[in-house]
């Protein structure tokens, strides 16, 4: 097998240490991050979260998955059917050209209109309904069944998860 881009899905949290650990064994690993605020009780400091928490991407042939498997922090070779499922270079090429770029960007789930989502932060956390679009803004639809009634309120795309 040749060389491609693969998703490694980390545990929680240790998606920098799974980078540093397969950097270390001489795969090319790509983490994209995103900059935020992050607040304690005593101070706010920047900070860089992965852009997709629980995944890193790296190249590697496909052959040598034992090795990627064992390192500390791998859960598991994003796969379908028992494959492990390359990424495109052109994908992961565009998101480190945005990355790289001085452009303002946003995680936002893959989520299909019409899905059932649950708010998952912001003031409507907690919240399920279907997601929907009107325009080029994401909304949600509250519905009450029974009546045949709903109601809908625009939301950012980034705090829902599909169910």
């Amino acid at each position: 097998m040749a060389d491609a881009w693969y998703a490694v899905w980390t545990r929680s949290r240790h998606e920098q240490s799974v980078r540093e650990q397969l950097q270390q064994k001489g795969y090319e690993a790509f983490l994209p991050t995103i900059t935020r605020w992050s607040r304690w009780k005593d101070r706010k400091k920047k900070v860089d979260w992965p852009l997709f928490p629980g995944y890193c991407f790296l190249r590697f042939d496909g052959g040598e998955r034992l090795r990627i498997l064992n390192c500390s922090g791998v859960v598991r070779i994003v796969s379908f059917n028992g494959e492990i499922a390359p990424i495109p270079d052109e994908e992961i090429d565009g998101i480190r050209t945005l990355i790289e770029s001085e452009l303002k960007y946003d995680p936002c789930p893959l989520i299909s209109e019409g899905s059932m989502v649950a708010v998952v932060s912001g003031p409507l956390k907690g919240v399920t309904g279907r997601l929907v679009r009107k325009g080029s803004q994401a909304r949600l639809i509250l519905s009450v069944h029974l009546i045949g009634q709903g109601v809908s309120v625009e939301v950012d795309a980034a705090d829902v998860r599909a169910l």
